[in-house]
């Protein structure tokens, strides 16, 4: 299962471990079974401190496995096997399990060793969901980190009568103590965060102590992680307050157009973004969403609030908050989201296998997401609103080649329906006739582009129609000392490597903003602190 070159690195990897690992393996005669028993017994022949006890005693899951380490209260497990994009989350288990340091940071290991009371975490991921491995991953450190917290990762697809007995139609899917806890993407801090319910007024707490800032970045995608990379270099104070660092690229599968960089996959290269913000003096404060923006008065200080009640200040500001899929903003599509309605294809369709999907979107990304889907389920319906499909050619060819699609064109979507509990069908309405139809189906994947992230936005700085902030070549807006970049701007193209450049921009024009303007003499502090 592991080829010799793949063998060789891991078993590099796991003379990191200081203590014995012990594996519990619950296995039947199955293949699966013997594929697990396989891929383990492969990791007991690279590291001395592994050793594998096999049961045929039903558990609750099987095939199965779970890693502790004596001495140790670890309740740690896999139910499946965790290949894919999971192998990691296991060798990262192996590891921490064995005893090597996390890089999580001080302050969140000690929230987590510090949370009270019992936690039975239960996460249903699919193999091809790149969303799935931080949550995963999250939760199996949290597990060793604390005896009061269990971890089990499930492989939905190896368990569809559980999925469908709890209508789970999204990954990934996280369970507390038999409740339904989160969905989608989530890091350490955010799950800490929720559990932990005296963080924000913590966090407000440290923030409204905070010293003012020469340039504050509101975004972590790559626009705002170029901006504070550029901005640091100027040896000048940088902060950057992000939702989550990485952004919509954390969302995004194979990215093959980053000059230089043949392919590669959104969560490794936000990894990579961060890592190198994080080699500079840049204060990042994460989970952090703004809610306002105040011009600089007399002091020269822009304010930023924070939905958290904090407030940040500095001298210039680079808003970089990027965008989200937009929705199609018809009924039924809230009360369905999670439930048949979907915005990831790579992360959720192997769960509709054998299902009807729809896609709605006739862009590089619907087409893309219906050729994916196409090889899983049974039917896909792809609706354009358009006359005609909007995506590059080569794709439209490969779509109609497949004999499982239906293409609608100048179809404007209704409603979703449903019973429920899940989605049964949609309702478009036929743009060119203008007779409505009823389309049955179990799956609905939105795909019609993104929406800028800047309502909190609309009384303060200048904003296109499309509620995009309005730029000049400079990154400048109508407010002076901001700036902006990215995705949530008026840049025509939305691109990853366009957004790094404009973020750049954006930071230099700071700066040179800075260098001529007269420093306040109430925040005159901050240069010399600079």
């Amino acid at each position: 299962m592991l080829d010799a070159n793949l063998q060789s690195q891991l078993k590099t990897y796991l003379e990191r471990v200081t203590r014995p690992i012990q594996i519990t393996a619950h296995a039947d005669e199955g293949a699966r079974s013997q594929e697990m028993l396989g891929l383990l017994e492969t990791l007991v022949s690279l590291s001395a401190q592994i050793t594998l006890e096999i049961r045929r005693d039903g558990a609750e899951r099987t095939p199965s496995f779970s890693l502790t380490t004596p001495g140790q209260d670890i309740h740690l497990a896999f139910a499946g096997l965790p290949m894919g994009h999971e192998f990691t989350s296991l060798v990262l288990a192996l590891l921490q399990v064995g005893g090597h340091p996390s890089k999580a940071t001080a302050e969140v290991i000690e929230q987590v060793q510090g949370l009270e009371g019992e936690y039975r975490f239960e996460t249903y991921f699919s193999l091809s969901c790149q969303n799935c491995p931080d949550v995963v991953q999250a939760l199996n450190l949290a597990a060793v980190l604390n005896p009061r917290i269990q971890h089990v990762a499930i492989d939905g697809g190896l368990f569809p009568a559980e999925v469908e007995a709890r209508q789970i139609m999204s990954v990934p899917t996280v369970y507390l103590n038999g409740e339904v806890f989160d969905q989608g993407r989530m890091s350490l801090e955010q799950i800490v965060a929720k559990l932990d319910t005296g963080s924000a007024k913590r966090d407000a707490a440290k923030m409204a102590a905070k010293a003012p800032y020469e340039v504050l970045v509101i975004g972590g995608g790559p626009a705002g992680a170029a901006a504070a990379i550029y901005a640091a270099r100027k040896g000048i104070r940088t902060g950057v307050a992000a939702e989550r660092f990485g952004g919509q690229v954390l969302d995004t599968m194979a990215i093959e157009n980053f000059i230089s960089v043949k392919e590669t996959e959104g969560p490794k290269l936000a990894m990579a973004l961060e890592q190198h913000v994080r080699e500079y003096d840049v204060d990042i404060m994460n989970l952090q969403r703004a809610s306002g923006l105040v011009p600089a008065g007399d002091d020269g200080l822009v304010e930023i609030k924070l939905e958290n009640g904090a407030s940040l200040k500095s001298r210039t500001v680079i808003l970089s908050t990027g965008a989200r899929w937009r929705q199609m903003n018809v009924p039924g599509e809230d009360q369905y989201r999670n439930k048949g309605v979907a915005y990831c294809p790579h992360c959720d369709g192997p769960l509709f296998k054998g299902k009807r999907v729809a896609v709605i979107g006739g862009g590089n990304s619907g087409v893309e997401a219906a050729i994916d889907l196409a090889g899983i389920v049974t039917h896909v319906t792809l609706l354009e609103f358009d006359e005609k499909l909007r995506a590059d050619e080569v794709l439209q060819k490969k779509l109609r080649s497949l004999g499982n699609v239906t293409i609608i064109t100048s179809a404007l979507t209704q409603e979703v329906l449903g019973d429920g509990q899940k989605v049964t069908g949609l309702v478009y309405k036929d743009r060119a006739g203008g007779d409505a139809h009823r389309v049955e189906l179990e799956g609905i994947f939105v795909q019609i582009g993104l929406l800028p992230n800047t309502e909190w936005l609309k009384d303060s700085v200048a904003l296109s129609p499309r509620g995009e902030v309005v730029i000049d070549d400079r990154g400048q807006t109508s407010v002076p000392g901001v700036f902006a970049a990215g995705d949530c701007t008026t840049v025509p193209y939305k691109q990853i490597i366009i957004a790094m450049g404009a973020g750049s921009t954006a930071a230099l024009s700071a700066f040179d903003h800075l260098i001529r303007t007269t420093v306040p003499k109430s925040s005159g502090a901050v240069a010399e602190a600079a």
